[in-house]
């Protein structure tokens, strides 16, 4: 059974958010994702800085099975990334809701955040995606 953390909001292609502050969140991909991904080699990063649209490809995940891209789950500015996973990327699969996170964005104002938020999945919307 697939770890679905209740705090967290999600996307139909399988990244998380975490919310962190009025303007920020963490992303990184749920455990279905890596799960289905198997054994992840190489991690590839927005630069920080870079600002982002919701639904554009802007990261990959390499496992030994495929490459998969990994989308922005709203438009905002990349405020930092993981810099850990290029030695590690392996830590996707071991900690995928805690030490295996990607980058962090940042929106313009709390009330953007709060509207992007909504339009997200929630655990529940999530299982029925992935069949939980």
């Amino acid at each position: 059974m697939t770890q679905t953390p209740e705090d967290l909001r999600y996307t139909e292609e399988h990244e998380w958010v975490r919310r962190l502050g009025p303007t920020t969140v963490r992303v990184g991909i749920t455990d279905y994702a890596q799960s289905q991904l198997g054994d992840v080699v190489f991690v590839q990063l927005p630069q920080a800085d870079t600002d982002v649209v919701a639904g554009d490809g802007i990261a990959e995940v390499e496992s030994t099975k495929s490459v998969s891209d990994i989308y922005a789950p709203l438009t905002a500015k990349v405020v930092a990334v993981n810099e850990e996973l290029a030695q590690s990327p392996e830590t996707l699969n071991a900690d995928p809701y805690g030490d295996g996170w990607l980058f962090d964005l940042e929106v313009g104002d709390a009330a953007d955040l709060e509207k992007s938020l909504g339009e997200l999945l929630d655990a529940a919307g999530y299982q029925g995606v992935i069949g939980g």
